[in-house]
């Protein structure tokens, strides 16, 4: 497939799948019409909209809508996808949320979703420290307007929040994480699979769902076994819920990982993973009371620091207070020691700096 000479290609799950960025497109005022269908795309600078009628078809799903003079506007960004190919119909919106707008998009055969990420500006949703610690950035140059708060820097801000998504998304689904399957990023608008429900619905939202209480101890484990995986990944959710969990043929299915972080490099990975795993228990115990007196967030941390973490490790959500008495001479002299040792290398400098 020919890409403009500013696209850029820059990183690559597998031998078929590419992400891939560029700049922005400047939309011309003119009109096109989507080969095979039976509606117009209708461009114009900072503004596109959807007219006629429309169906869903994917495994039996079946959606229509007719536009008359209710016209859907969505991004401009969604535009260059469909001029060059990546996408072949706009269908529809699927949901708006506090980082991104959804929509449902025709891709030859197959309906996928785009996700198209909000400004900064327009997000309810904050880029908080701790979710932002850890995260490596090659770049002096950007690492610098980062830390200054440059216009450039909150440029840079907004596609690493974007390609912590995207990187996640393909490093968890290489590894057997049930995340939707990714295809590519490209100016903030991410193309990945559209997880549907049995009948091919749509798949609904985990909070959207009556449970047994049989059910709920099934999904629960399932949850708790991907947490596990994501974990042994190095990957935290940071924001796990029953709102962005969602229920599709074949099991759960978890979303939204903007706000993943780096399990070793955060500081505050373990109170994330632990907040994770709590949350889904608040959840589940609705129907599962038992799950309530578990501690398995607080049981897979230990695991994880332990080095003995895996993706098939049998938990009891049962932790076992270390009952022994503190050594306290121990630990003050240890902490003797580290002043000594302080006390010398910084004589050892002294000394060095004076003899130049």
């Amino acid at each position: 497939m020919h890409l403009r000479s500013r696209r850029e290609i820059f990183a690559c799950a597998s031998s078929t799948t590419r992400i891939i960025r560029h700049d922005s497109t400047h939309l011309p005022r003119r009109k096109l019409t989507a080969a095979g269908n039976s509606f117009s795309i209708h461009r114009f600078v900072g503004l596109a909209y959807l007219s006629g009628p429309f169906t869903i078809h994917a495994r039996g799903m079946h959606v229509s809508r007719t536009a008359g003079d209710d016209r859907m506007k969505m991004p401009k960004r969604l535009a260059p996808l469909l001029e060059e190919g990546f996408i072949d119909e706009v269908i529809g919106q699927l949901m708006s949320g506090k980082e991104a707008t959804v929509y449902v998009v025709r891709c030859g055969e197959s309906t996928r979703c785009a996700k198209v990420y909000k400004d900064a500006k327009q997000r309810s949703f904050r880029q908080a420290a701790s979710y932002r610690d850890g995260r490596k950035v090659k770049n002096s140059r950007q690492l610098r307007a980062m830390e200054k708060g440059t216009r450039y820097g909150r440029q840079m801000q907004e596609a690493s929040w974007q390609n912590a998504e995207v990187d996640a998304l393909f490093r968890l689904a290489n590894a057997g994480v049930r995340v939707p399957q990714p295809y590519i990023c490209t100016d903030g608008v991410l193309l990945m699979e559209l997880v549907i429900d049995e009948v091919g619905d749509v798949a609904p939202r985990l909070n959207d769902v009556e449970l047994t209480e049989a059910r709920a101890l099934e999904l629960h484990a399932l949850l708790l076994n991907q947490v596990v995986r994501m974990l042994c990944e190095g990957v935290i959710h940071g924001d796990l819920s029953e709102y962005n969990i969602l229920l599709a043929a074949d099991g759960p299915v978890i979303i939204d990982l903007p706000q993943a972080v780096d399990a070793s490099g955060n500081n505050e990975a373990a109170s994330m993973l632990k907040r994770d795993v709590d949350n889904l228990a608040a959840y589940f115990g609705r129907f599962a009371p038992q799950i309530l007196t578990a501690s398995y967030g607080t049981e897979i941390w230990a695991l994880f620091e332990a080095g003995r973490l895996h993706v098939e490790a049998e938990l009891t959500g049962r932790i076992e207070a270390d009952t022994r008495p503190v050594d306290l001479d121990g630990v003050l002299q240890e902490l003797e020691a580290t002043r000594l040792e302080e006390d010398a290398r910084v004589r050892r400098q002294e000394e060095l700096s004076a003899g130049r």
